[in-house]
């Protein structure tokens, strides 16, 4: 992967509804990353962080990526929004309480109504692999829900990392 290209950083941001602390979050153009600490909420009776949480991560990392590309605003604008067509996710390692964990994104690419995202979370104090998901996205139109083509200027937002 190439991360070369504009940096930018938020410090100390908080995703409250898992209680998150965000100490870095960058873009480098393709790539979205961040790094967070795993609180008590999301562990489950098994001792780990619960394989759901990994879903509304997900989620969380790929809105935070589209808002700092300034993507929210002018979807809304058009009337338009981004849907999950599916999430496929492989667990590879489980994530405890107090682990630092570093969440990257990307997309891979935009055809005619779809996108395709990618996401790894790497605990930071090994480098080990837990997740490695993708979700396709759908452009859609909010009134109605019916599928639209991708506008050039959201296209444009992005610069795809192709496997």
């Amino acid at each position: 992967m190439n991360l070369s290209g504009h940096v930018c950083r938020l410090v100390a941001w908080c995703f409250p509804r898992y209680n998150l602390l965000i100490m870095d979050q960058t873009t480098h153009h393709q790539i979205f990353q961040t790094r967070f600490q795993v609180t008590p909420r999301v562990i489950d009776k098994n001792g780990h962080v619960n394989n759901v949480t990994y879903v509304q991560w997900m989620q969380d990392l790929a809105v935070r990526h589209y808002e700092s590309l300034g993507g929210v605003e002018l979807t809304r604008s058009m009337g338009a929004t981004w849907v999950v067509r599916s999430h496929h996710i492989v667990y590879h390692n489980p994530a405890f309480e107090g682990d630092w964990i570093e969440a990257r994104t990307w997309v891979v690419n935009l055809r005619k109504v779809r996108s395709l995202r990618r996401y790894q979370f790497l605990r930071i104090s090994d480098g080990k692999m837990l997740v490695e998901g993708e979700t396709d996205w759908v452009f859609v139109e909010i009134q109605s829900g019916r599928l639209l083509a991708i506008p050039p200027e959201i296209a444009e937002l992005f610069r795809l990392l192709k496997d």
